[in-house]
């Protein structure tokens, strides 16, 4: 992913200021005495202060088979993750950047030990050897790649799973009861907007709106949607995902979903991890694939059934037979195409591979096509999305699970000696100008402050509503250093108007310290 800097802050500061205010309250609460209060406030700030020198840590939630793995595959761009429905599919597992591959099992009660594992073509195959999985807190997965150099990815069990005690696990994970999320920021996965998905997401946004300050309603900020099943929405035709994209289009403006998310962005996860794990032999038979009759291709791939039969209608059963390379597509090999690809996939394939070979620009070996496949799947919008938006603003994200952690223990667990922190926790939050922008952003998208006229949509990109770099926050202006002078006065008239209202006047005023920020970083 790009990395998108902020231009407001030095990168570090706000997590430096956190630092600070959690390693004060580990001081406070490390002198008194072992009561179970104490006990649950040091393990609290333990976890805050740890995860402030980590990878942020993103969790792929969703219904079941909604295609978490698949797309955790697609954005490490190696299978780890296996997709079927095994017993680590019903644990919370961790994957994160390491010099050598290791799985480790945490139980519940905090114990550790190595486990077994094999890699095959369907992914990592771990052996619990006859563990209880409910004896199993989480699955820690250590694995070399460049995927997960700037973000831990947590793949996490289906939340209407048939078995109760997997989505209490997703819920415990992303939406405890008794300290901050364990996910900096969420990608939740989604076919339609059902009533459970806006439910999940509400929960996850409550959980940010407990803080006080600077902390409340900033959980959405750390949340992507993603359509999974890009495909299927689309019918599988090969415009299916430009129409997935409408539908995306529209749940950004939905009301109901609008507060609760950054972003909706549709993928076919399913072509995405595929593209990016695309084999020599799936090539050469697409390839076979496309020199076949157009009109034959077409009419097997009417439906999965007819793609796969073993016998094939025979005008069709000859043309897959007399490839020039002499690539027999028999019944096995089509089933195992459709398995990777689906029918979307093998559509969006051999035409790509015939337009190539008719306009002589071509796709012409495996890397290219994957390359097509990759953007043809909405796999590097959402890449896209996670660098400007997530990544982008790790800083924060990290620095408000941290203070959210302080804020939680100086409420459930006081302290008559506590006021000196619960002050240093109040300037920081009221002199950080991220948390007032998140505040305000959400603020905008739930309604609660309205602006005059259009401004609104200019007052959320300049808030970094669309990503927290210099070209997002201006639109991608030409002469950034112009178009942000003159953007700095008009909203500093704004702020100064009589006519403005008091709340909008604030927007106004935090719009403009956004823009003193712009223009300081270039």
């Amino acid at each position: 992913m790009t990395r998108h800097v902020d231009p407001r802050t030095t990168p570090g500061r706000l997590t430096d200021q956190a630092r600070a205010v959690v390693g004060n309250a580990q001081r406070l609460y490390g002198a008194g005495p072992a009561d179970p209060p104490t006990e649950w406030a040091r393990a609290v700030l333990h976890d805050a202060r740890a995860r402030l020198d980590e990878p942020l840590r993103v969790a792929l939630a969703g219904t079941l088979k909604a295609g978490k793995s698949t797309l955790l595959n697609a954005l490490v761009g190696e299978r780890v993750a296996a997709t079927d429905a095994g017993e680590c599919t019903r644990l919370v597992t961790w994957y994160r950047d390491a010099p050598s591959p290791t799985v480790t099992r945490e139980d519940v009660d905090g114990r550790r030990g190595p486990v077994p594992f094999a890699q095959d073509r369907e992914g990592l195959r771990i052996d619990l050897r006859g563990v209880d999985p409910a004896r199993v807190g989480r699955l820690l997965v250590d694995w070399p790649s460049r995927g997960l150099a700037e973000t831990t990815l947590v793949d996490t069990p289906g939340l209407d799973s048939i078995r109760e005690t997997n989505s209490r696990r997703t819920l415990a994970f992303v939406t405890p009861d008794d300290r901050p999320s364990g996910a900096d920021a969420v990608v939740y996965l989604m076919r339609h907007a059902h009533r459970n998905d806006v439910g999940f997401l509400e929960a996850f946004a409550d959980l940010a709106r407990g803080g006080a300050g600077g902390l409340g309603a900033v959980g959405a900020s750390g949340t992507v949607v993603v359509l999974s099943r890009a495909d299927e929405i689309g019918g599988g035709g090969l415009d299916a995902i430009t129409t997935a994209g409408r539908v995306a289009d529209a749940y950004r403006t939905d009301p109901a979903l609008r507060p609760l998310c950054q972003t909706v962005v549709a993928v076919d996860g399913l072509l995405a991890e595929t593209a990016r794990t695309l084999r020599q032999a799936e090539f050469t038979a697409l390839r076979a694939l496309a020199r076949a009759p157009r009109a034959e291709v077409d009419a097997l791939l009417l439906s999965v059934d007819r793609f796969c039969a073993a016998e094939p209608p025979a005008v069709v059963a000859e043309a897959l037979a007399s490839d020039p390379d002499g690539v027999r597509l028999d019944a096995p090999t089509r089933r195992a195409l459709m398995d990777r690809f689906g029918v979307y996939g093998i559509r969006t394939a051999t035409t790509v591979l015939r337009r190539g070979a008719r306009t002589g620009r071509g796709v012409v070996d495996s890397v290219s096509l994957a390359e097509e496949l990759v953007r043809r799947s909405g796999l590097e919008e959402l890449r896209e999305v996670l660098a400007s938006r997530v990544v982008g603003r790790r800083d924060v994200h990290k620095a408000r699970s941290a203070l959210l952690a302080v804020e939680m223990v100086l409420a459930r667990a006081p302290r008559p000696d506590s006021g000196p922190l619960a002050a240093e926790l109040e300037r920081v939050l009221s002199g950080a100008h991220e948390f007032t922008e998140q505040r305000l952003l959400a603020a905008l998208r739930q309604g609660q402050v309205t602006m005059p006229g259009d401004t609104q949509p200019e007052a959320e990109r300049l808030l970094g509503g669309d990503g927290p770099g210099v070209a997002e926050r201006l639109g991608g202006a030409d002469e950034p250093r112009v178009a942000a002078l003159e953007t700095l006065d008009r909203w500093r008239t704004r702020a100064e108007s009589p006519l403005t209202s008091r709340a909008a006047a604030e927007v106004a005023r935090a719009v403009v310290r956004s823009c003193e920020g712009v223009l300081t970083h270039l």
